[in-house]
């Protein structure tokens, strides 16, 4: 189970995806909203994503994540929208005949659905909002743009 939402995420689901007779350690990583970013007060975030491209990149990562852990099985759901502080943001889940590899592998799947998936994050604080690691692709070499 790879999949982007607009509503709640469901850890119920994303254990169901993972969960088997085999799996003797199962680990779970909760992604959720917190009230302060860098020292700045934050009062929500808002995702937005390039769906089908975040569901395929999601399901690469997957399969290279149980070709590095043999008998591993991950999911991922993550959230797109407004997200108040508390909502959970992504939820994923690594089952494993092992908890060392359920761990290694859980910890894995987060790390390359944070670097390589196409989500991108908008902090709303006191001060209006403001995107988190944004990049505008346009700019190139060692040239100075300005955004606007």
């Amino acid at each position: 189970m790879f999949e982007v939402r607009e509503g709640p995420l469901s850890i119920d689901e994303v254990l169901g995806a993972v969960t088997h007779p085999g799996a003797g350690g199962v680990d779970v990583f909760l992604g959720a909203v917190r009230d302060t970013n860098e020292g700045r007060a934050v009062v929500k975030l808002e995702y937005e994503a390039y769906d089908t491209m975040a569901v395929k990149e999601m399901a690469r990562i997957g399969d290279e994540v149980a070709r590095a852990f043999p008998g591993v099985r991950v999911a991922v759901q993550h959230r797109v929208g407004a997200l108040a502080v508390g909502d959970l943001a992504v939820v994923c889940a690594a089952s494993a005949p092992h908890r060392g590899e359920a761990f290694a592998a859980c910890r894995a799947l987060i790390d390359a659905v944070k670097a390589r998936v196409p989500i991108w994050k908008r902090e709303w604080g006191p001060d209006g909002p403001y995107w988190i690691n944004w990049v505008d692709a346009r700019c190139t070499g060692d040239h100075a743009h300005e955004h606007g």
